[in-house]
């Protein structure tokens, strides 16, 4: 039993530092990550290697096809949009929900406060608060089939919020006032208003993360 939870935690931390270097950039877009190498570099045995390989497949970090290495996900526009498509679906229910109550969670003002208050670092600097932001508004509805749908996409959301932001692509003070905007709507018990102002929120976003990998890949053909 012992030996078991010493396996897992290993994994549990390779799994942790290759998640840091990929949102931070150390790992970039398309790097191949082989059994073998990461073997090598954390000195563990090949299938510890394997197990946390199939760990950041599971979370959409990284991608590979049948007998293929697996790579760093590679976002390209039409992924972007998809992903931004899913976060609109459910987070647009979720705010409904919680204006129909005017339901405020503290944890997302807080979360927007720690936003507010880092607008004089780099704009990478407000990933964490922004993503607690939203994962805050998901689990105020209080149902753990939710905010488990919701994690399932917040590796590739969180990819995404990392090009945003590295990018320089949204002013971080713009993006505390659209959460604003939404927590206001909620208060009000404006249902319709709430959507629309989170539905603005990710579009922002969205389509100028999008016209950047468009660029980008138009620039390399």
């Amino acid at each position: 039993m012992t030996q078991r939870v010493s396996a897992l935690s290993i994994i549990d931390a390779i799994v942790e530092d290759l998640r840091r270097r990929i949102h931070a950039g150390d790992l970039a877009q398309g790097t191949a990550l082989t059994e073998a190498e990461l073997a090598g570099t954390y000195d563990v045995a090949r299938p510890t290697a394997k197990a946390a390989i199939e760990r950041l497949v599971a979370d959409s970090l990284l991608e590979r096809g049948v007998h293929k290495t697996a790579r760093v996900k590679t976002l390209g526009a039409e992924s972007v949009r998809d992903i931004y498509f899913a976060r609109a679906f459910l987070e647009s229910e979720v705010v409904r929900r919680l204006a129909k109550t005017a339901a405020v969670p503290q944890a997302a003002l807080s979360a927007n406060a720690e936003i507010e208050a880092r607008l004089s670092q780099p704009a990478t600097a407000i990933i964490d608060p922004d993503m607690e932001f939203h994962t805050a508004l998901v689990d105020a509805m209080g149902n753990q089939r939710t905010s488990a749908m919701y994690r399932s996409l917040l590796g590739e959301v969180r990819l995404c919020m990392t090009r945003v932001q590295s990018l320089e692509l949204l002013d971080s003070a713009q993006i505390a006032r659209e959460h604003a905007t939404i927590l206001e709507r909620i208060a009000a018990g404006d249902p319709e208003g709430a959507a629309g102002a989170l539905d603005g929120h990710l579009a922002h976003a969205r389509e100028l993360l999008a016209a950047e990998l468009e660029g980008n890949a138009g620039q390399r053909s």
